[in-house]
């Protein structure tokens, strides 16, 4: 028989049902971390402890409820109401808050102020404690977790910009327990690497140290707070360089060490915005001097040419064909009709010419263009083209055309006539009756 084994599906369905089933209507103290406000109206926040943490959320029909949950901030200590929630899809579980009242400041938050006070009364923080930080480092301590996005963020901005800065990890624990004595592990082996090269004369030894790593909650940074730790950055030979968490986030470290920058990034761009200036010098100066060393290739090339036996001969042919040309320009021999008058009557005389032609022309023209009317004149007054349309006219015997009936009865009697027809002519005799 094959043996079938559960899904995930079902191990988290009966983790839910077990967690929710069990942990219903709990209430419990913690301290607030991590708050923020959906656009949906949600609120999701951490409650903690020194020792454990568990996510939170105050969905918006509570929160309306709740209007105390919006004069909260960080760090806040709150007494809350409600169930275990688990959420299938991730596998995590949080506390579905139905109700929160605060109860009085964190222990976390507490904690930090206090620290904060006593380090500032020692003078930890003053400025004249503070040492500067070398503008042109040449080797770089780098105190973070080895595989963090600290460092390759880091990195990322020093390889960009950097011409000659050596980074140097020295990897540490920089969260959870033991993270602090981690961190002042790491410091002090930079701390002791830089003053044996020194007593070697070396040079090697490190510029500035950088503890870095990202942001998180007060838990994640509580590292960062250890008194010990502030004072071996205090007493450290060499700059130090705090880039702890975001631009928001603040820790003992940022006070005491000798600048603080907002994020990783931050710190390196800082480290190397002093190569980044003379690198982009160097890039102008560059420029600079390809383009003025083009100018003076071309400039000695073009006197390269000029100084070419072809050009020196291209240049006297050229000389040579102007005067030619100036020379025969002189000869008189062939510009007689230019220099004296009678080129002038030549040219006037073929202008009277032209004229004459052009007026004969003319002449000739509305002479045809007259001729043409008249024939088509004497075309309409022809009397063979009357006859076409069935007309007919009469002559006497002389030939003499009888236009009209007096002229016909004028005629003697039996007078011969001639009767035209368009297409010949008869002949006939006139009678004596009267019409």
């Amino acid at each position: 028989m094959e043996f079938k084994h559960p899904t995930v599906s079902e191990i988290v369905e009966q983790i839910k049902i077990l967690l929710e089933g069990q942990f219903r209507n709990i209430s419990f103290v913690g301290e607030v971390t991590n708050l923020s406000l959906s656009s949906s109206g949600h609120w999701y926040f951490t409650l903690s402890d020194p020792n454990a943490a568990i996510s939170a959320a105050l969905f918006k029909m509570d929160a309306m409820r709740n209007p105390g949950i919006r004069a909260l901030k960080d760090g806040d200590k709150v007494l809350v109401s409600g169930s275990v929630g688990v959420y299938s899809k991730r596998g995590t579980f949080q506390i579905i808050v139905k109700r929160i009242t605060p109860v009085g400041k964190g222990d976390l938050k507490e904690q930090f102020e206090l620290l904060k006070k006593k380090l500032a009364s020692e003078g930890l923080f003053d400025i004249e404690h503070k040492k500067p930080i070398p503008q042109m480092p040449k080797r770089v301590a780098v105190i973070t977790a080895e595989r963090g996005a600290a460092l390759q963020d880091f990195l990322n901005i020093v390889n960009r910009r950097s011409l000659w800065m050596d980074v140097v990890l020295i990897p540490a624990l920089v969260q959870g327990d033991g993270a602090a004595a981690s961190v002042r592990a790491a410091l002090e082996k930079a701390i002791r690497y830089t003053m044996e090269a020194n007593s070697k004369n070396s040079g090697q030894g490190f510029d500035v140290v950088v503890i870095t790593r990202g942001g998180g909650s007060l838990e994640d940074l509580w590292a960062f707070n250890d008194e010990a730790l502030a004072w071996d950055i205090y007493n450290c030979p060499i700059p130090v360089i705090s880039a702890v968490g975001h631009q928001v986030d603040f820790s003992i470290c940022d006070f005491v060490s000798d600048m603080r920058m907002e994020t990783p990034s931050a710190a390196a761009e800082t480290l190397t915005n002093q190569q980044m200036t003379i690198k982009e010098r160097m890039i102008k100066a560059k420029r600079e001097l390809v383009k003025f060393s083009n100018s003076g290739l071309d400039k000695n090339q073009s006197r390269v040419y000029r100084m070419n036996p072809k050009a020196l001969l291209d240049k006297i042919w050229a000389n040579f064909m102007s005067f030619e040309r100036r020379l025969k320009q002189c000869d008189l021999k062939h510009r007689s009709l230019e220099l004296t008058s009678i080129h002038e009557h030549s040219i006037e005389l073929d202008d009277y010419i032209s004229r004459i032609e052009k007026s004969i022309n003319k002449k000739i023209e509305t002479t045809q263009n007259r001729l043409a009317s008249y024939d088509n004149l004497l075309r309409v007054l022809n009397p063979n083209n009357v006859l076409e349309r069935g007309y007919t006219y009469v002559q006497s015997e002389n030939g003499k055309v009888l236009s009209d009936l007096k002229s016909f009865e004028n005629l003697p009697e039996n007078a011969a006539i001639s009767l035209t027809f368009k297409d010949g002519k008869a002949s006939a005799y006139k009678s004596g009756n009267k019409s």
